[in-house]
């Protein structure tokens, strides 16, 4: 089974590790385009309840462009994720999506080999939040 996300466990309060996150992002040069409250719509639209999760649509623009030029199909999986959930009182599951996991769904190899510079980003922000 191929895993999709580079994952890790921090100590901290929800609203630190989101910062923490986004700065660790930014650091290797993605900006944060979208937020999503994931609990709170779906609390919102369904009346149900869950974990505290919030994902950050992140975008490398150089990235991007590079990938868009080579196959614009990729629009479809662009940004990329970064989900936080709170999976108990603080403790917190850092989960950044894996560029060549998902560059793999188009069966485009020029993407998939990009998508390695990406991916080594994307870990090393995982790594610093």
């Amino acid at each position: 089974m191929t895993t999709i996300n580079f994952k890790r466990e921090i100590a901290g309060t929800f609203d630190h590790a989101i910062e923490r996150a986004t700065k660790a992002l930014a650091a290797e040069g993605f900006g944060v385009l979208t937020r999503i409250d994931m609990h709170s719509k779906i609390k919102e639209k369904t009346g149900k309840e869950i974990i505290p999760t919030v994902i950050l649509g992140a975008c490398n623009p150089n990235l991007a462009y590079e990938a868009y030029a080579a196959n614009s199909d990729v629009a479809s999986l662009l940004p990329c994720n970064a989900v936080i959930r709170e999976i108990a009182p603080g403790k917190i599951s850092l989960e950044f999506v894996k560029p060549t996991a998902m560059m793999q769904i188009l069966g485009d190899t020029r993407l998939t080999n990009l998508a390695r510079e990406a991916d080594a980003k994307i870990e090393r922000a995982l790594v610093n939040a």
